[in-house]
């Protein structure tokens, strides 16, 4: 598996209210069942890479290659003072799906770091 030196967030959304525009945000706090202000949907958060960033209602945008972000499944990830679980890929659409193990503050331009 091979990683981009440096990873960062480039983009933070929440979508407060299903079927309208996401909002973008500088920084967000990550509770246990997700980004707060964010409405549940079927993962606490959903990672995805770039360029498939503007087509997908992820709450995180890495600047990396989506399918970079499929070989991540199993692993555990920092970003900013949160640390994510990559479960699985999101299925019908772009990137992959995370649950919460530590939760925290994430900023743009946070590193985005494997922890195993």
């Amino acid at each position: 598996m091979t990683v981009l030196a440096d990873p960062r967030v480039v983009a933070i959304r929440i979508h407060p209210v299903k079927d309208e525009p996401g909002v973008e945000l500088a920084s967000a706090v990550v509770e246990i069942d997700g980004l707060a202000g964010d409405r549940r949907k079927k993962a606490a958060v959903h990672l995805v890479g770039l360029p498939e960033a503007a087509t997908t209602r992820a709450n995180l945008v890495i600047d990396i290659p989506t399918d970079r972000l499929a070989e991540l499944v199993g692993r555990t990830v920092t970003v900013g003072s949160a640390t994510l679980a990559i479960t699985r890929t999101a299925g019908n659409c772009a990137g992959v799906y995370a649950d919460v193990r530590t939760p925290g503050t994430i900023t743009i331009d946070d590193r985005f770091d494997l922890v195993d």
